[in-house]
């Protein structure tokens, strides 16, 4: 049994896929078998078994997951030590963040933070809020960025940018230009949503839900690309982020329309597990979004709301 047939191990565990696996560990399929394969042979037991499709850990797998994420565990707090051993020179930090702060929050954060850091490599996951949480859940990224901290993990979450979700529409829009539009008045609209589980949607729903409204969807879009696009095509009207929509609205592709109650306010997090010992890289970013983030994006920021925002 070796660390190389462990780490494999580990990584068809979590994908539940030899090809995805291969695809991270950049190996061949059939490498990843033969690893697994001897790996069997060494523990004298199959570790999966397929389900069609789908394969599945099988009782000794199981149980040996549980003893590969200790050595994996280990050998990763032993880098971060000799990581600290060398300061800030270098070292690697992993976040997962939601759709939205990936987009339009963390790119210039990062390039200002890695400006002072080079040696430091991070590796950014942009997702949907489900995954998002799955990673935090199972402690695999030192941090995660998302506007709803999950409150059945045990995590440390502390805010770190303000953020504002407004209404949009298209420029042509009947409400385009009306003023103190009254939140009751979008019932008669129709609304194109984030995907099911979005934060985004989710503070949308709670906002509507307050003001016992039940608003029409008429499309469900799984990114904020798809649906400002849906909406600059007339299709209904949607609520984002205003940092997602600052550029079409100055290029006048979009409107934020001026609906009692909004923006919603609301605030990105930065997480990561109660228990977990930070790397001083990942202890470093964490400081730096707390101290500068809103610095860096007020002194970078490309685009002028226009005026009727």
């Amino acid at each position: 049994m070796t660390l190389h047939q462990l780490r494999i191990f580990l990584t068809v565990a979590r994908h539940r896929s030899y090809s995805r696996a291969a695809e991270e560990l950049y190996l061949s399929q059939p490498a990843v078998s033969i690893q697994v394969r001897e790996l069997e042979q060494a523990i004298g037991a199959p570790l999966f078994e397929r389900v069609g499709r789908t394969i599945m850990l099988t009782e000794a797998g199981q149980a040996l997951l549980l003893y590969a994420q200790r050595i994996h565990q280990l050998l990763e707090e032993a880098k971060m030590v000799m990581e600290e051993l060398h300061g800030l020179k270098r070292g690697r930090i992993t976040l997962a963040a939601a759709s939205t702060a990936g987009a339009y929050v963390l790119p210039p954060i990062l390039g200002a933070f890695q400006k002072g850091h080079p040696g430091i490599t991070i590796s950014v996951e942009v997702t949907n809020r489900s995954t998002v949480h799955h990673r935090l859940l199972h402690n695999e990224v030192d941090l995660v960025v998302m506007g709803r901290p999950p409150e059945e993990i045990p995590h440390v979450a502390e805010p770190f940018l303000p953020e504002e979700l407004v209404v949009i529409a298209a420029p042509s829009h009947s409400l385009a230009r009306a003023r103190r539009i009254p939140v009751e008045r979008l019932v008669r609209e129709v609304f194109i949503q984030r995907e099911a589980g979005s934060g985004t949607r989710l503070a949308a729903e709670e906002f509507f839900r307050q003001q016992r409204m039940n608003i029409q969807s008429s499309l469900e879009l799984g990114d904020n690309s798809a649906v400002k696009e849906a909406v600059a095509a007339g299709l209904g009207i949607a609520v984002l982020s205003r940092r997602a929509v600052q550029l079409d609205v100055a290029l006048r592709r979009l409107v934020v329309l001026d609906v009692q109650g909004f923006p919603l306010r609301r605030q990105w997090y930065v997480v990561h597990r109660k228990e977990k010992k930070l790397s001083r890289g990942a202890s470093a970013f964490r400081a730096f979004l707390l101290t500068s983030a809103e610095a860096v994006l007020a002194s970078t920021k490309q685009v002028r709301p226009a005026m009727r925002e």
